[in-house]
């Protein structure tokens, strides 16, 4: 249940969106952020210990989906690309057997957001179906409502091009990171529209 995915990010405060910290090389936060040198970043991956101090990324839905969505697409590549966003007709024989992003009148499905500054670098963003919604009575798409994304605030990290020896050119593999709060789309749901259809 996409309920259930949700609740682990409930705990981030949504006070915080888009703000960046600095993630400092000791106890002392008034510091100059730690730079780190090409050597100390195996393939460009945030250090052990900043990952510890940050969110359990793995019980967060956004995260934790990711390995699925790959999967899937793995198979659906002999079919072709993912099309684009199609409102479907709800059918209630298809109901019995549907997911919870798939049976709701605000149906959404859910792609892969990259981003090598950002870790995780890959995030499952829901993607809305429909700019309507789906009448429970025809099954097709009506205008009476509109979908709309909701959104849940995730902690990341943030890294930032530097110079470990403090020089104004930053050094070519050498970066500082910055915890962020970032709005990740998790799901939709229907709302009365602002003027009538």
């Amino acid at each position: 249940m996409l309920l259930l995915g949700i609740l682990p990010l409930t705990w981030l405060p949504t006070s915080g969106a888009h703000h960046s910290h600095p993630l400092w090389g000791g106890p002392h936060p008034h510091r100059t952020p730690r730079c780190y040198s090409a050597e100390e970043l195996p393939d460009g991956q945030p250090p052990p210990h900043l990952l510890a101090r940050s969110a359990r990324w793995e019980q967060a839905w956004p995260v934790a989906l990711v390995s699925s969505l790959e999967a899937e697409g793995h198979r659906r590549q002999p079919q072709g690309a993912l099309a684009g966003p199609q409102c479907p007709v709800l059918r209630p024989e298809a109901v019995l057997t549907a997911d919870t992003h798939q049976r709701s009148i605000s149906p959404w499905r859910y792609r892969i957001d990259t981003d090598e500054s950002r870790y995780p670098q890959k995030l499952a963003f829901a993607e809305c179906l429909c700019r309507g919604c789906v009448s429970t009575r025809t099954g097709q798409e009506t205008a009476a409502l509109n979908s709309v994304q909701l959104h849940q605030s995730l902690l990341v990290l943030r890294r930032r091009p530097c110079s470990p020896h403090g020089a104004e050119a930053a050094s070519p593999g050498a970066f500082a990171f910055h915890t962020e709060f970032i709005r990740v789309p998790v799901g939709c749901t229907c709302v009365l529209p602002r003027s009538a259809p």
